[in-house]
């Protein structure tokens, strides 16, 4: 038996372990929002009911001010704004944005909030589905780019018709809103869970932190997966991106739902999948993706330079960590 990896965050809370009660109960709840599920579990006196009724009121926000899907969403607005026109945003819009913007600049647009134009092209948005890929002349003209959006605080506008499209940073921004609520709530011991993305914080009633060991794609080569990874997620949020969970395929080729906004079409490098731990699930979430689309090359060193815990897998089976996810495991 392959024997588990440990990972452990740098900094962790004598607190967390003072106030902790062995006798506490941890409540468990989950549902679906935003096309797929989420689930938590919280160390906490107050009623289920309460704390359901607050989850449910942060999600229905996030889908209302950032869901593509919904076409009365702030979002959704904001795509059908006149070229030129500022347009104010609510201030979670605005925040997850400029997140995105910064994290489009600094991977040299490998993250692009703005591709939901091509998004849709290639059939991944609520435009629907399709099963080849589009004209090349289609994709010429396709405006995208994330140059074209301007933020000024609580406002944007487009220069050129691009559509944003928030998928690869709303939902880590989901994770962190239940978080915030949570927390509101008085809420200091939990463990958030939406798509896969994931955040932990405190420990549970014996002690031990919310432990989650991250996936394994199902395509890589046989025999060839490394060991497991665990990580104890006390303080900080974990969110993987790869080309194996959306795709169509055409004459035997695959067409992934990840893009690479650069080329506008789907990554084709050897990486199967990238995961990032951060503080901030909405910034996992967003550098997950832009890691993924760099390729293990370019997308380590960016993980050097932001200085990202970060673990690539390859198709070949082979695995890079990044020197601040290293450290975790020393």
């Amino acid at each position: 038996m392959i024997q588990a990896r440990i990972a452990i965050p740098p900094e962790v809370s004598p607190e967390a372990f003072r106030r902790r009660d062995r006798n506490a109960k941890v409540v468990a709840l989950a549902g679906a929002t935003m096309g797929t599920s989420w689930s938590v579990r919280i160390v906490s006196p107050h009623p289920p009911a309460q704390l359901r009724a607050g989850i449910d009121r942060a999600l229905d926000c996030v889908i209302a001010q950032m869901s593509t899907w919904e076409q009365g969403s702030d979002i959704s607005r904001f795509n059908r704004t006149p070229l030129g026109q500022w347009c104010t945003l609510p201030a979670d819009f605005a925040y997850v944005l400029a997140a995105g913007l910064a994290v489009a600049r600094a991977s040299d647009g490998a993250f692009d909030p703005a591709a939901g134009a091509l998004v849709d092209l290639w059939g991944f948005g609520p435009a629907g589905g399709r099963t080849a890929p589009p004209e090349a002349a289609a994709l010429a003209v396709t405006a995208s780019g994330w140059q074209a959006i301007e933020c000024d605080g609580a406002r944007a506008r487009r220069a050129v018709a691009v559509r944003l499209d928030l998928s690869g940073i709303a939902k880590g921004f989901a994770v962190d809103a239940v978080a915030r609520v949570l927390r509101a709530l008085g809420a200091e011991d939990f463990l958030i869970e939406i798509g896969g993305e994931l955040l932990g914080a405190g420990v549970k009633p014996d002690g031990q932190p919310w432990w989650v060991e991250l996936e394994t794609p199902p395509d890589m080569v046989p025999g060839t997966a490394p060991a497991p990874l665990r990580i104890a997620l006390h303080g900080c949020a974990v969110a993987s991106s790869g080309d194996y969970r959306r795709f169509f395929e055409h004459e035997g080729q695959r067409y992934a739902h990840t893009l690479d906004p650069r080329t506008r079409r789907p990554v084709t490098n050897a990486v199967v999948s990238a995961t990032v731990v951060h503080p901030s699930c909405m910034m996992a979430d967003a550098w997950a993706t832009a890691l993924t689309v760099s390729g293990a090359d370019a997308g380590m060193a960016l993980a050097g330079r932001e200085g990202l815990a970060a673990r690539m897998l390859l198709r070949d089976g082979s695995e890079i960590l990044s020197s601040a996810l290293q450290a975790m495991l020393d």
